[in-house]
């Protein structure tokens, strides 16, 4: 059974659906043709029976049979033509006589015996015997009282005949029926999984020369299972295209941003190198000038190489199940503080309650953070920095320059960074983990010109302001 099964997996798909569709259609004929022939069989011994049951003998027949008692047939019936009825007498002790226009005597057995021996007006019995001869017969008994039962059969050799044509009939048309339904379900089977094969040469195609620009054809209106697995599959090598574009662009971009500070460092590190060979030291001030240069650009090298680490980590939403509740007014407590330690000269306002919310806390605050260290950077001397948590919308106005109304679609693509800001620190990906960490936790964030001048940045979490019972 076992090779069987490994056998018919290792068939084609398609051929595994022509046999099981054969396999099927076999059964189902297999059942109909043999219900039919024991139908047919039925109807014709009903007929057989009812012939039977109404065969009539006269009490002069049986008070001249019972007379002359024979077990054989009378010599009359040769100058008549032939009779196709058997009728004989059985008595309750098991001897019988055959009447003379028998068509031949009937083999009696202990169950015609029994009957004999009943009332007159019992139900006859119908069996299936032998005559003498040994040819098939279908024989009905029926008590007469006295002890003695007419016995009277009809052969079935006719009835047979048709019995075995119809078998015959009804097997040839089984076979045709089942070898059309394999041709049938071969051609069905090849429609059918046309479309998979050109989602497994898509595929292999894909798999041989990383294209991931193919797609599948799929009809607008199609709804069943191979267009929608044709419409996940396009959605899926747009979605790795699309990510794969991401990835190369991040690569440039970050090779782009590496390269400076690289190139600076490296600039600084020679002319230390050198000075030190040549032995001619730098003054001090220059060398302290460039050591700090050197520290300021090993800062800025470890915040890029921080971002680009934030940006590459999975998304926990999707790979490590639902994100912890957390009060998103202690990650803006927490930010806070932070930004108080980098603008002590700045005044920073808060007004922060309660709001409980689903997302990661190191991500979220890390979020805040960048918010704040923007709103710190970008204001003035001894400005004023407003921030605000009501009902789960953080806002954070600073009174710097702010940033012009063409420039605000880009705040948050990565690695951008406006002219004005390209002297100040930083790798232009803050805003851009900003817009990820609140896209995952299922919220928004948007950028706008404050009324007066400044940016307000507005980001908005759905949660609670109270936090969810713990399960029990």
């Amino acid at each position: 059974m076992s090779k069987a099964v490994r056998r018919l997996r290792a068939l084609p798909l398609r051929s595994r659906l022509a046999l099981l569709v054969a396999a099927a259609v076999a059964f189902a004929v297999a059942a109909v043709s043999v219900s039919c022939w024991f139908v047919v069989r039925g109807k014709l011994y009903a007929e057989i029976d009812d012939k039977l049951d109404n065969v009539r003998v006269t009490l002069d027949a049986i008070r001249d049979t019972l007379a002359d008692c024979r077990q054989t047939p009378g010599d009359a019936r040769a100058f008549g033509p032939p009779t196709q009825v058997y009728a004989e007498l059985v008595s309750a002790d098991g001897t019988y006589c055959v009447f003379d226009t028998s068509a031949g005597a009937v083999r009696v057995t202990a169950a015609d015996a029994r009957i004999a021996a009943r009332n007159p007006g019992d139900t006859p019995s119908f069996r299936d015997g032998k005559d003498s001869d040994g040819k098939a017969v279908r024989t009905m008994t029926r008590p007469l009282g006295g002890g003695i039962a007419l016995v009277v059969a009809l052969p079935l050799e006719d009835t047979e005949g048709t019995l075995n044509e119809l078998a015959l009939l009804l097997l040839a048309v089984s076979g045709i029926g089942v070898v059309g339904a394999g041709a049938a379900g071969l051609a069905v089977a090849r429609a059918g999984l046309r479309p998979v094969d050109k989602l497994t040469e898509a595929v292999e195609h894909v798999a041989r020369t990383e294209d991931l620009t193919i797609r599948i054809p799929v009809e607008d209106d199609s709804e069943d299972e191979i267009a929608r697995l044709s419409r996940s599959f396009n959605s899926m090598t747009s979605a790795l295209a699309s990510s794969r574009d991401l990835q190369q662009q991040l690569i440039a971009d970050a090779g782009h941003e590496l390269r400076t500070p690289l190139t600076s460092l490296r600039t600084n590190i020679e002319l230390l190198t050198r000075s030190e060979e040549t032995g001619r030291p730098l003054p001090e001030a220059d060398r302290t000038a460039l050591l700090a240069s050197v520290k300021a650009q090993m800062t800025e090298l470890a915040a890029l190489i921080g971002d680009l680490q934030e940006l590459s980590r999975p998304d926990t939403a999707q790979h490590g199940g639902l994100a912890p509740v957390i009060p998103f007014h202690d990650a803006v407590e927490s930010a806070l503080r932070r930004a108080r330690l980098r603008g002590p000269e700045l005044t920073i306002t808060a007004d922060v309650r309660p709001w409980y919310v689903r997302a990661e806390p190191a991500a979220l605050e890390r979020a805040v953070v960048n918010v704040l260290d923007n709103a710190v950077k970008f204001s003035p001397a001894g400005g004023t920095v407003d921030v605000r948590l009501d009902g789960g919308v953080l806002t954070v106005r600073d009174h710097g320059p702010g940033i012009p109304e063409n420039e605000l679609p880009y705040v948050f693509d990565r690695f951008w960074r406006s002219p004005g800001a390209r002297a100040l620190p930083g790798s232009g990906l803050g805003l851009s983990i900003v817009a990820r960490t609140v896209q995952q936790a299922g919220g928004e964030v948007t950028l706008t010109p404050a009324e007066g001048g400044g940016t307000v940045v507005t980001i908005r979490l759905p949660g609670a302001a109270t936090p969810p019972p713990e399960a029990p």
